[in-house]
């Protein structure tokens, strides 16, 4: 007889287990019934009642209760239990209407307030999360419904866990699994993400843009300024190499004059200078004619021994001036500027005085022999 009680009630139990197969239930629809030995599965809370009222909680493992007294009232698991929230309208701040679902995660942590502080826990969890999620849309505009999901998440649990208190349950955690929105506000998300995509790709471009311009000016700047000190190291460079050519050419006459006035010093020295002023005339006269066509020549252009005579004449007047000032300057010690006054009498142009003077002072140094 209690063999088959026995057998029968594990058939029930198997019937009802595969009949809620697939269905997430925290509060059993079947009870144990009362066999005096009771093996309570682990993580399992059993309530049990006796004479209706409220006795104690079995534990897992092996328990014995007395016949007919004692009855098995609720079957609580201590699992975490996933709970479905089904969609639902929400309106958000912007008066922006959203369908929304989710998943909510739960824990019972007291059996005796999940039995008997609320009727239907699994109706009751599911309307406070509905309408605690409303309740938290309606806070909120619809783009930070995107930005801040997870802040939304936890503000729900939060909301949950004060309500839920007297139930003996714990919300672990709230999922959004789903938002849906109406089709003109989706359209007009679409061309607000477009938007932005094009206004970040014309920012970017004109960035572009502007780096090359800046890169290309910047390059000129710097091409002008390499040019420019080119330019100048160029100038630098020709003029000193200008000047070390003119000072090369006043040392280069500086000993020409030298070595002519110790060649006038000698025996034949009238003679070669004689020869030289022909030469230079017979050059300057092949020239003539070249760059213009006006001449003004003398009279005597072709008696070339008439012009030696003539420049030999004023080298004979010059050699004498100098012998009589350097005579004076010996005796009466004239000053410089008096032999400079003389010179002007004589050549009209500075460099001539100059070498006038020059050779003054070559004569001076390197006396003629008598």
């Amino acid at each position: 007889m209690l063999s088959r009680r026995l057998t029968r009630i594990f058939i029930d139990q198997n019937f009802v287990r595969k009949a809620f197969r697939g269905v997430a239930l925290r509060h059993k629809s079947y009870t144990p019934i009362n066999t005096v030995v009771m093996f309570v599965p682990q993580q399992e809370a059993w309530i049990v009642e006796r004479m209706g009222k409220f006795h104690r909680i079995l534990e897992p493992g092996l328990n014995v209760l007395i016949p007919v007294a004692d009855k098995v009232k609720y079957v609580q698991s201590l699992k975490e239990i996933a709970v479905d929230i089904p969609k639902q309208s929400a309106i958000t701040a912007d008066n922006v209407t959203l369908s929304i679902d989710g998943v909510l995660y739960l824990r019972i942590i007291d059996p005796y307030l999940a039995s008997y502080g609320v009727e239907d826990p699994e109706f009751a969890i599911t309307q406070l999360a509905q309408t605690t999620m409303r309740s938290e849309l309606g806070k909120i505009s619809l783009d930070k419904v995107f930005r801040e999901r997870e802040n939304l998440n936890v503000s729900i649990v939060e909301s949950i866990n004060k309500a839920s208190e007297a139930w003996g349950m714990t919300c672990l955690r709230y999922e959004i699994r789903d938002i849906k929105l109406p089709p003109r506000v989706q359209e007009a998300m679409q061309m607000q993400v477009e938007a932005e995509r094009k206004k970040r790709a014309a920012i970017l471009e004109s960035e572009g843009v502007r780096e090359a311009d800046i890169n290309v000016a910047e390059g000129k700047r710097r091409a002008r300024i390499l040019g420019s000190e080119a330019e100048r190291q160029e100038q630098i460079n020709k003029a000193a190499g200008e000047a070390a050519a003119i000072l090369a050419v006043a040392e280069a006459r500086s000993k020409g004059l030298k070595l002519v006035a110790e060649a006038l010093g000698k025996d034949l020295g009238p003679n070669a200078a004689s020869l030289s002023i022909a030469e230079q005339y017979v050059q300057a006269f092949n020239k003539l004619a070249r760059t213009n066509n006006t001449l003004i020549l003398p009279a005597n252009a072709g008696d070339i021994s008439s012009l030696v005579s003539q420049a030999m004449s004023i080298y004979s007047t010059i050699s004498t001036s100098q012998e009589a000032t350097k005579r004076s300057v010996r005796s009466k010690k004239i000053l410089p500027s008096t032999v400079h006054n003389d010179l002007a009498e004589y050549f009209s142009d500075e460099e001539d005085q100059q070498k006038a003077r020059d050779n003054k002072l070559q004569l001076n140094a390197f006396p003629p022999k008598s």
